[in-house]
């Protein structure tokens, strides 16, 4: 009997202190933009659990089809531990699919006590501990390029600005813009940021969430038809649509 009491208490324990290190761990992500010429690449990678999970999204190819028709994206999704994957996927962005989400915006909403207030409180424990931004351009014409350069800085640290006000700058962010005086057209960016939110943070803000859902009636059942719904205008990469 004091054997399995013994083995019981050794295994409350690990769990224990398990449950512990988890809610003492952080997720942290590291987001890049690259925009050079016609090329587009953007990546996402997410770990958590000290790197046990990991998470990469990459969108290799960006291809704008007009008004009607929107953009196309091709999606790749790769994952390491027990959420392990590996998916390709392509998504057709038109006026139809925002008006889809737009729609899940507002369902969403009103599923939800308060969720604006909620989304605020969860970006404001997020930390950015890095943000580059360097642009270069050239408009083909000497003058043209300068103003540009002028109007081109104040719109990001604008933009830095109206960001800083929902997360937690914990750096100064590098911002650059590059003139080219050249008489071709030229244009290229690179953004890369990186933070962190605590996962026991993200742990209290889930239950916090649920609580707000069950507040509304019917909120749980909304958000059982939201999740449930077919994702539209998505498509295995290379498959017609």
């Amino acid at each position: 009997m004091a054997i399995w009491l013994i083995v019981v208490l050794i295994v409350l324990s690990i769990l224990v202190l398990a449950i512990i290190l988890a809610l003492s761990s952080s997720i942290s992500f590291h987001f890049r933009l690259c925009r050079v010429g016609k090329d587009d690449r953007i990546e996402l990678d997410i770990r958590a659990l000290y790197g046990l999970i990991k998470f990469h999204y990459e969108l290799p190819k960006v291809i704008f089809e007009g008004m009607v028709k929107g953009m196309k994206i091709k999606l790749e999704e790769s994952g390491q531990g027990p959420l392990k994957k590996e998916n390709e996927s392509a998504l057709q962005i038109d006026k139809e699919k925002i008006s889809d989400w737009l729609d899940q915006v507002k369902q969403a909403l009103k599923a939800t006590r308060g969720l604006k207030r909620w989304s605020r409180n969860i970006l404001g424990h997020v930390d950015i501990t890095t943000l580059d931004w360097s642009t270069d351009f050239s408009l083909g014409d000497s003058a043209s390029t300068a103003t540009a350069a002028g109007a081109l800085w104040a719109v990001k640290c604008t933009a830095v600005g109206w960001c800083s006000q929902f997360v937690r700058l914990k750096i100064k962010p590098r911002l650059f813009v590059v003139p080219v005086f050249e008489d071709a057209l030229r244009f290229s960016t690179v953004m890369e940021c990186e933070g962190k939110l605590s996962f026991g943070y993200l742990a209290f803000s889930g239950l916090a969430l649920l609580r707000r859902i069950t507040a509304v009636k019917g909120g749980l059942a909304a958000w059982r038809r939201l999740l449930k719904r077919p994702a539209q205008g998505r498509s295995p990469a290379g498959s017609p649509h």
